[in-house]
């Protein structure tokens, strides 16, 4: 369970024949306690024996963050506004994106972000790291997620932060040709899809502690490398499929059986074939409880770097103690 990301039940039932063979094959498992009969009882359990198996062991709440997103009102009337109702798309490309600020409890001062992009149809998600908001930065970051997508991006859904409501990054998507279209002001589901990811992906993975020096911009790209492979490659989703109504009308998502992106990728049928024999060599020669540990060793660097500041800056009554903190703790890392 640890291994494979600390999962709920259901999602680990579901990848359990994917982790097994491959760990077994790396040797991470103790052969005397992981016998056939385990192996079987391992492949049969349901989520629900899992999560109660496992409720003893779950990690201790980690502290609340801040959000930074800003409205950018000069430019929203010309972009499309898509809303949660909408029609779900059909095929891999359409991008929502958004932005998770690495601030600790202050936005004083200049820290770290992390712009994550999650497919629609797929779930494959890039997350990349990046300095500030200025928009050289999110565009460079714009064009990571392109060279690291499987798959051709044909469309960009985001909020209304000014990150991304601007003049630069309206040319960067018309330059390549791409449907850009933003949610509406305070409706948080019209981009449900990477909202999760910043919870289940970005906090899950870099806490909610201060980042703002270059290493700890360097470690949190390094922790995305191993991520992505883990989370896109190993780890199970569901994905909403339609409606259906209960006994007394209300209606209901039905969500189709937990599946990898990687997997639904491979369904839809888009992966050219050199991307598809790269992806599947990639599987074949990865040990996933390694990338584990390298997640858990750059996590235990990140909180060796920032998890006294971060105290320290909670600590600290006012505005202009937390102002002064912040640049007494940046001028000594």
């Amino acid at each position: 369970w640890r291994l494979a990301g600390m999962p709920s039940g259901k999602y680990l039932a579901a990848t359990m024949g994917l982790w097994l063979p491959r760990l077994e094959a790396h040797g991470e498992l103790d052969p005397k306690r992981f016998t056939p009969l385990v192996r079987a009882q391992l492949l049969k359990i349901s989520g629900a024996t899992i999560d109660r198996l496992l409720k003893p062991t779950r990690d201790a709440a980690k502290p609340s963050g801040l959000s930074a997103t800003k409205a950018g009102p000069l430019l929203r009337n010309s972009i499309t506004v898509r809303k949660a109702g909408d029609e779900h798309e059909q095929a891999p490309g359409f991008i929502e994106a958004d932005m998770v600020v690495h601030c600790g409890p202050t936005l004083a001062g200049e820290f770290a972000r992390t712009l994550t992009a999650t497919d629609v149809f797929t779930g494959w998600t890039e997350n990349v790291a990046v300095r500030n908001g200025a928009h050289k930065w999110v565009l460079g970051a714009m064009d990571d997620v392109v060279a690291r997508l499987p798959f051709p991006m044909v469309g960009l859904d985001t909020d209304n932060g000014g990150e991304f409501i601007n003049h630069a990054l309206i040319k960067w998507a018309d330059d390549k040709d791409l449907y850009f279209t933003r949610a509406r002001p305070y409706k948080s589901n019209d981009n449900a899809h990477v909202e999760q990811k910043n919870g289940d992906v970005v906090r899950r993975h870099a806490f909610h502690y201060r980042y703002d020096t270059a290493l700890e911009l360097r470690l949190l790209n390094e922790l995305y490398a191993l991520v992505r492979v883990r989370l896109n490659l190993f780890t199970a989703t569901t994905k909403a499929v339609g409606w259906r109504s209960n006994k007394h009308g209300k209606k209901a998502r039905i969500y189709d059986k937990p599946r990898t992106p990687y997997q639904r990728v491979l369904d839809s049928g888009i992966l050219s074939q050199d991307k598809a024999t790269e992806l599947a060599q990639l599987i074949d020669t990865t040990n996933p409880a390694d990338l584990t540990r390298g997640i858990t060793a750059i996590q235990n660097q990140l909180i060796k770097l920032a998890a006294e500041k971060t105290r320290a800056l909670e600590a600290s009554s006012t505005r202009a103690q937390i102002a002064e903190t912040s640049t007494i703790l940046t001028r000594a890392s």
